[in-house]
């Protein structure tokens, strides 16, 4: 098996080189990951400027862009072979909900996804890395599974709680819940006295009933969420196409 590996926290973070270490037992691994922090950067490509690719000491690749530039570079160019499979995280802090909208971890999941390879994004439901061994080893056990029953490609969103892995309550199948809207900007000043504005933190789970990616994690499972691309809203196609006849 062939897997190429991304994220959004960087080529240095805790988690990328966790996941690699698990999977490099298993499959002939490449690491194509952004040079720094891209959280929250979606499924922006880098189109106003030339992107440079370097080599780390220990093997893995980076990009000076986003985490879906790094995925398109290495399957349009970087890489020699298609993958068998793109995974992309272990990510610091989860993506449920209406996160995976703004996610840099799912978003270089889903650039595979769209280049018909399966893609898999893993992230840990707390920030701060606790029980990170934990996750890769999820991850691997995922990855091992293959899904057969699943038509490729696939895309999935894992998320995984930050517990001992005896103390994880198994894997289930869910869909995505609902936030309430973000908190309020945080105002404040720059030492040149100009006003400036940081997002505010997400807000509280607005839909977390039993069957959700929120409910999975907070009872101690592992949250497996199938997504899809088409945001087509076929009931209001319809109603649309009724109207304009």
């Amino acid at each position: 098996m062939k897997i190429l590996i991304s994220n959004d926290d960087g080529y240095l973070a805790p988690g990328i080189v966790a996941l690699a270490e698990a999977l490099r037992p298993i499959a002939e691994i490449m690491v194509v990951a952004p040079d720094s922090n891209r959280s929250g950067s979606s499924n922006s490509l880098t189109l106003d400027r030339p992107l440079s690719v370097y080599r780390a000491e220990n093997g893995f690749y980076f990009v000076n862009g986003t985490p879906s530039d790094c995925v398109h570079i290495a399957l349009t160019g970087a890489l020699a072979f298609k993958p068998d499979l793109v995974v992309s995280g272990i990510n610091q802090g989860q993506n449920m909900g209406d996160d995976t909208l703004y996610s840099g971890t799912v978003a270089a999941a889903t650039e595979g996804f769209l280049f018909g390879v399966p893609a898999i994004a893993f992230s840990q439901v707390d920030k701060g890395w606790a029980h990170l061994d934990t996750a890769a080893r999820v991850a691997r056990e995922i990855v091992e599974h293959g899904l057969p029953a699943l038509p490729k490609p696939y895309l999935l969103n894992v998320n995984i709680p930050n517990l001992p892995y005896a103390s994880l309550r198994g894997k289930c199948a869910t869909r995505l819940g609902k936030r309430h809207q973000s908190e309020p900007v945080i105002r404040a000043q720059d030492p040149h006295g100009r006003e400036i504005y940081w997002i505010g933190p997400a807000g509280k789970e607005k839909d977390a009933a039993e069957g959700t990616d929120f409910n999975a994690v907070a009872n101690g499972r592992v949250s497996i969420t199938p997504l899809r691309i088409d945001l087509t809203h076929s009931a209001q196609l319809d109603l649309l196409k009724k109207e304009l006849q």
